[in-house]
């Protein structure tokens, strides 16, 4: 991000502006009054315009309407709003539109991490019925994308851009619609099942070394999880295997009787009972991938008791964002009507 800032008082001068843009390197410079107050951008473009039309006064060369956002936005907010207006800076302002910092893409390294991610695409969804008759789930439209294009492009936000998708029912729509990637600026390569592997035994099948932990996800899931911290609760743990759980509050519909031994301890009259359930996400160190059988059918609990089994650490990242498993009709209808209110297009 840049380093310098330009204060307007009477002392400033174009020689100084261009100064301290040259001494930023990424062609950009902040402007802020004697209050810090946020005035506008200068460019290496609005410099090259002014020595063009031989006009140096500053007041004319500033950008005095740029975008901006409030410091108190999300890292995903910043980036899709960035992709949205197809710039790669962003000036960040407090409540008193004080300038407090700068957002610059490339300060992330954008898409380059070295992670793979999976995302696991070969269902039947035949609890889907007719929907799915003659579409692979993950090609049902919620709003006007594809769920496999919402949850690439959630990734995408992140900074992934290394991806395998399993495919088996109806893969030929998948490999045509997303190709290699390149529309989205990704590399994407196909795990081919040729039979069914359940939610983790396509994992066997990869062929690149995975050299850094895996990011799993099934592919009829959509979420605003930021994947980046998941990856770090995952990493600062030193974990093995990370499932992202959520927690689903059941009403029982009847009255709970609590004994021992036959003697009543105590009544509770449809009490609500607050569980962990699995939201099918997951980060797996490399390792890891070389205990799932080959060509076996192979579910991803299964995966996880087998680690335990060994004594391996196993941890659980509770998800609070927003998350929709569209297993049902139900489930897609609501996916539908929550797009409109939630920040996943």
């Amino acid at each position: 991000m840049p380093k310098n800032k330009l204060v307007l008082d009477e002392s400033v001068s174009f020689e100084k502006a261009i100064i301290l843009l040259d001494k930023n390197g990424n062609g950009v410079l902040p402007v802020v009054d004697s209050d810090n107050v946020f005035v506008g951008l200068i460019t290496d473009g609005d410099i090259r315009k002014a020595i063009l039309n031989k006009q140096l006064d500053l007041e004319h060369i500033i950008n005095k309407h740029p975008h901006k956002m409030d410091i108190n936005t999300t890292l995903q907010e910043r980036i899709r709003f960035l992709k949205s207006i197809h710039r790669r800076h962003l000036p960040l302002v407090d409540k008193d539109d004080k300038y407090v910092d700068f957002f610059v893409l490339d300060d992330l390294e954008f898409n380059s991490k070295p992670n793979y991610v999976v995302i696991m695409a070969g269902g039947l969804g035949s609890r889907l019925g007719e929907l799915t008759k003659t579409t692979p789930k993950p090609m049902l439209r919620v709003g006007k994308k594809p769920i496999l294009e919402t949850i690439i492009k959630n990734f995408i936000d992140h900074g992934f851009n290394k991806f395998y998708i399993s495919v088996n029912y109806k893969s030929e729509q998948i490999i045509d619609y997303f190709g290699d990637g390149e529309d989205l600026g990704v590399k994407i390569k196909y795990i081919h099942e040729s039979k069914r592997l359940g939610t983790a035994g396509a994992l066997s099948l990869i062929e690149d070394e995975v050299k850094a932990p895996l990011l799993v996800s099934n592919g009829d899931v959509i979420t605003t999880l930021n994947f980046e911290n998941m990856l770090d609760f995952h990493c600062g743990r030193n974990s093995s295997a990370t499932m992202c759980v959520r927690e689903h509050e059941y009403n029982v519909p009847y009255g709970v009787v609590e004994s021992i031994n036959g003697k009543i301890k105590a009544l509770k009259e449809k009490p609500k009972v607050k569980l962990e359930v699995n939201t099918g996400v997951y980060i797996l160190d490399p390792e890891v991938v070389s205990q799932v059988p080959k060509d076996t059918f192979f579910d991803m609990p299964e995966l996880f008791e087998l680690l335990m089994e060994k004594g391996l650490d196993t941890y659980t990242y509770k998800l609070d964002e927003y998350w929709v498993d569209i297993g049902h009709e139900e489930e897609f209808n609501r996916a539908n009507e929550d797009i409109m209110l939630v920040d996943f297009e």
